[in-house]
């Protein structure tokens, strides 16, 4: 049963810095309430309430409010009106979908001078005949019922009616009691069934577990748990399918029954992951003749790497890179290595013996990664005195060539054809143009020809031929 806590109401109010006594509104639907308490106490100055969608029986203690002008109690299990002469200042009434079948409860809402708006849709009053008539006549002071307005005409056709209408509402009301009476017995007799039935179910079970039959459970434990599992799978399917197709009248009964059987179901399916988490299988990092096991529960990419220069092995784990470092648990040994990961264990045994203590291990900023280095416990010199050796060697052999090129006379060679530079004023070579260029600038080159004449006299007073 969920009922109205200071802590919900606070969590609710987080629009009003989760202050309750200063509240005008809040929304407390679909949070299966069963009871309407507290409100009145703790938030006086409620304007707006939002109830929707609860399994609220009753109005009650909502009388002190008297601020309240908007109250939304639609889809609850509430079956007369009552309680709301003290909400004065009540403007809007929404109860859609209730149970309301004493149409004449709505004489409570008289004293409600400033009520104009009122929600009946969904209760079995709105099927009386003459139902609308009466809410007319009988509430003065409405301007609206079920989204449509009243019209003036429609009031005094009501008030002329009222007291015809009345009696047969009476009659109506009547006949819904005997009804409902009815349907009470017959929920109180399924329930009884159901409850008679669940205990037998319990007997048979616990006759299953005698001690005769004790031994051969535990006999057969281990290869009957799937098959259990599985009977108990169809045994639900085939109760759900039996509760869900059983024809039930929608009553106030059948429907907190509902919510009791799709309770009862949330908190089996709980029960059985919580005992899953409890009875989680232990991981076998170590054989029974103490053997150490390569284990990767929490399935990572990993690389080995042996790093001979540094005469060490690393290991880069990649680790998810928003995984908080609090998570991670590193513990070296000189064989193997055992990271936990949020409680699961990564396990790999080394190639080499390390060592320990002077093991390390660092996160990546950017990545990540957990990269663990741990030097080898052999030291290797060889490897070492080999690369000095080789640089020695090379440092000789370079000593002996610059000895021998000291020993020698270099000269300045200055033979051209060895060093020869380039003649910077001959990089374009000039040719003999032809033809080319402006006929002014570059005169067409003749080639004269000598002929030897024998009468050829050369007079100087004669001028030249053009």
């Amino acid at each position: 049963m969920v009922r109205i806590t200071e802590d919900l109401v606070r969590r609710r109010a987080e629009h009003n810095n989760c202050e309750i006594f200063s509240l005008e509104e809040i929304s407390l639907h679909q949070q299966e309430i069963e009871k309407l308490e507290y409100l009145d106490k703790w938030c006086r100055d409620l304007k707006i309430l939002y109830l929707q969608n609860n399994l609220i029986p009753k109005i009650e203690n909502v009388g002190k409010l008297k601020k309240l002008e908007y109250l939304n109690v639609a889809l609850n299990n509430i079956e007369r009106i009552e309680n709301l002469e003290g909400c004065e200042e009540l403007k809007k009434l929404d109860l859609t979908a209730n149970f309301i079948g004493e149409l004449s409860s709505i004489e409570a809402l008289k004293y409600n001078i400033h009520l104009k708006e009122l929600f009946l849709v969904g209760n079995p009053c709105t099927e009386f005949e003459g139902y609308r008539q009466f809410v007319v006549a009988t509430l003065h002071q409405l301007k609206c019922l079920d989204s449509k307005e009243i019209e003036r005409s429609e009031r005094i056709q009501a008030l002329q009616n009222y007291p015809e209408v009345k009696q047969k509402i009476r009659e109506q009301e009547q006949a819904y009691i005997l009804k409902r009476a009815r349907e009470k017995e017959e929920a109180q007799r399924r329930m009884q069934e159901r409850k008679d039935k669940k205990q037998t179910q319990m007997e048979s079970k616990l006759g299953f577990d005698s001690p005769d039959s004790l031994q051969d459970k535990e006999n057969h434990q281990a290869e009957g748990d799937a098959e259990q599992e599985t009977w108990r799978t169809v045994e639900d399917d085939e109760e759900d399918r039996r509760f869900w197709e059983e024809p039930t009248p929608y009553t106030p009964e059948s429907r907190l029954e509902t919510h009791r059987y799709i309770e009862e179901k949330r908190r089996a399916k709980d029960n059985i992951r919580e005992s899953k988490k409890r009875e989680k299988p232990l991981w076998t990092l170590v054989t029974a003749e103490g053997k150490v096991l390569n284990v990767n529960v929490p399935k990572l990419h990993f690389s080995l790497k042996d790093d001979e220069e540094n005469n060490q092995i690393i290991l880069d784990l990649a680790v998810y890179r928003h995984l908080d470092t609090s998570l991670l648990d590193v513990d070296v040994q000189p064989t193997y290595i055992r990271v936990l990961v949020k409680g699961k264990p990564f396990q790999f045994v080394l190639p080499e013996e390390v060592k320990p203590d002077s093991s390390s291990a660092k996160r990546s900023q950017t990545t990540g990664h957990l990269v663990v280095s741990m030097p080898k416990a052999k030291e290797v010199i060889l490897a070492k005195q080999n690369v000095s050796t080789s640089i020695k060697q090379s440092d000789c052999n370079t000593l002996q060539k610059n000895a021998r090129r000291s020993g020698q006379v270099e000269k300045l060679e200055v033979d051209p054809s060895k060093y020869s530079f380039p003649d910077v004023t001959k990089i374009i070579q000039e040719k003999e143009r032809i033809g080319q260029g402006p006929i002014r600038l570059q005169p067409e080159k003749t080639t004269e020809t000598k002929k030897s004449y024998v009468d050829f006299e050369n007079n100087e007073d004669v001028p030249p031929l053009i």
